[in-house]
C-alpha cells in the first residue's frame, strides 16, 4: 500500500470527503464535516505522526486484536475510542488495509446522526446546496466568534 492506493480507495467509498487538516494529515470523513460528518481515517504525508503513516477507527472489536500485530499500535489520542496506526505500510496487506478501513467506514456511519444520514440520501444537488449554506453560516460564525476570543484574552 501507498499514499496514492490508499487515496484512490477512500475516496471511492461511499459519502467520502477528504480534507487536509493538522499540517500534511489526509483527513476521511463519512459526509462532510460541516453537516456533521464523522472522522474514519486519517493519512499521514509528512511522516509527522512520530506514532505511523496513517490510523484508522478499528472499533472495540477488532481494536485488541490489531495491536497485537507487528506495527500497529494504539493511536495517540484515539486509542480510547478503539482507533490503531499503522507504523509503517507494510505492517498491513493491501487487503487488510482495505478490510479495516471498510470496516472503519461501516462503523463510522452506523454512528452518523439520523440528520446527517437523511442528508448524505439527498440528491446530489440538493445536498451540494444544503452543504454551501452551512458552511456560509460557520463561515459567518466564526468571524463573529474570531473579534470576542480576541477581547477576552489578557494583556500581553
Amino acid at each position: 500500500m501507498d499514499v496514492e492506493r490508499a487515496r484512490t480507495f477512500l475516496k471511492a467509498l461511499p459519502y467520502v470527503v477528504e480534507t487536509q487538516q493538522w499540517g500534511d494529515n489526509l483527513v476521511y470523513w463519512v459526509g462532510d464535516k460541516a453537516i456533521g460528518g464523522k472522522m474514519f481515517a486519517l493519512i499521514d504525508l509528512s511522516g509527522g505522526l512520530a506514532h505511523g503513516v496513517g490510523m484508522f477507527s478499528a472499533g472495540p472489536e477488532r481494536f485488541a486484536e490489531l495491536v497485537e500485530q507487528d506495527g500497529l499500535i494504539p493511536a495517540p489520542y484515539m486509542a480510547r475510542i478503539h482507533w490503531v496506526a499503522a507504523e509503517r505500510w507494510d505492517a498491513l496487506r493491501n487487503s487488510q488495509w482495505e478490510e479495516g478501513w471498510v470496516a472503519a467506514h461501516q462503523i463510522t456511519l452506523g454512528k452518523l446522526p439520523k440528520r446527517v444520514r437523511e442528508v448524505l440520501a439527498m440528491p446530489a444537488k440538493e445536498q451540494a446546496k444544503l452543504l454551501a449554506d452551512r458552511r456560509k453560516v460557520l463561515a459567518e460564525k466564526a468571524c463573529v466568534e474570531e473579534p470576542a476570543k480576541k477581547k477576552r484574552q489578557p494583556p500581553k
